[in-house]
């Protein structure tokens, strides 16, 4: 599958799409943060202004300005999610190919993924969150430590699948070195499912980091989505006034939308590591292609089709859609005495006729 198939196959998804254009906008905010924002996150102005001009989201207790916090807050969030999520689908990953491959190291590797995976991740974060000191690199490490078993669990299952395909042990018959099969087959191979995992990794980290930020186990020096919630929490008029509207709204909103484009995005990548999802989910128009496509000559390995239901109905061979099994055959038809191409009915019966290019197969 080459890399402009896969755009293709990822574009053909709306959810992907939109989820691409929404992630696309927080990171051109995050990256645009220091020309966007028309003041310093860390200057102080009067408390408690309302949104105008001047500040587009008011200010907070403190004389800080929202929106230049909510700028911060999205370079923190995504740089923390990002790194994160990337380190450890990388260690993830190669631990999965590793433990695919060697049973032996396999085993021992699982019954460590499997200790990770019985403790709830979020709670032990919290616990070990509260005694170390707070802030970016701790957080990073914390995520890192609990993000790969999931990776490796979902790697390793895709290589025992693929260690199993003929390029596999095509390589194995002409002496290749484990290394080179596992660093030019395997890995690649495992690379959709785990950008899979990459995107839920994502996720699951902005929204850890708010959550801890919310608790006050973030550092409070930084420009956070967390951390600005947990400092509207503890206004005291926060609900009977006003001020929730730009205060608590737009980073709570910020959060959904960043997970909402990340869960998008995730679906569209499923698509792309799952070819029953995306014959299932492919529309008929994507399919023209192959709906005049008869069978190879000589080939030995059966496949299945649906038959379009008119195309049948005007040929007055079956009523509605019917699954037939088409397979290479010496026997001659009973119809017409080809000996090239003959089906049977869904229910393993006789055989009917020879179809040959009369039927369009999708």
């Amino acid at each position: 599958m080459t890399l402009r198939h896969i755009i293709s196959i990822f574009l053909e998804d709306r959810l992907a799409r939109i989820g691409l254009l929404l992630l696309a906008l927080f990171v051109g905010a995050a990256v645009l943060a220091p020309w966007l924002s028309p003041h310093d996150p860390h200057r102080m102005f009067d408390g408690m202004l309302p949104p105008s001009r001047d500040h587009l989201l008011g200010t907070n207790d403190l004389g800080y300005d929202l929106f230049a916090e909510l700028l911060q807050g999205a370079r923190y969030s995504l740089a923390l999610a990002a790194s994160a999520a990337v380190v450890s689908t990388l260690i993830g990953a190669v631990l999965g190919v590793v433990a695919g491959y060697y049973r032996g190291a396999g085993f021992v590797l699982m019954r460590l993924v499997d200790v990770f995976l019985a403790v709830p991740r979020f709670p032990l974060i919290v616990l070990i969150a509260a005694f170390a000191r707070p802030g970016f690199l701790t957080l990073f490490l914390f995520f890192v430590l609990f993000g790969w078993p999931s990776v490796a669990r979902i790697v390793r299952a895709r290589i025992l699948t693929e260690r199993q395909q003929e390029y596999v042990l095509a390589a194995h018959a002409i002496g290749a070195p484990g290394r080179r099969i596992m660093l030019r087959h395997l890995l690649p191979a495992s690379l959709p499912v785990a950008f899979v995992r990459f995107v839920a990794e994502m996720q699951h980290v902005i929204m850890a980091e708010a959550g801890l930020s919310f608790m006050g186990l973030g550092n409070p020096t930084t420009r956070s989505w967390g951390m600005t919630l947990s400092y509207a929490s503890r206004y005291p008029a926060l609900l009977i006034t006003d001020v929730w509207q730009w205060w608590v709204l737009p980073p709570g909103l910020a959060i959904t939308l960043i997970c909402l484009a990340l869960a998008f995005l995730g679906l569209g990548l499923e698509r792309v590591s799952n070819p029953r999802l995306r014959a299932a989910a492919a529309p008929a128009g994507i399919r023209k292609s192959t709906e005049n496509r008869a069978p190879r000559k000589g080939t030995t390995r059966g496949w299945t089709r649906y038959a379009r239901s008119h195309q049948l109905e005007r040929e007055g061979l079956v009523s509605g859609l019917v699954r037939l099994t088409m397979r290479s055959s010496a026997a001659p038809c009973l119809s017409c005495g080809s000996s090239r191409t003959v089906c049977q009915d869904t229910d393993g019966g006789a055989e009917i006729r020879c179809i040959k290019k009369q039927a369009l197969f999708q």
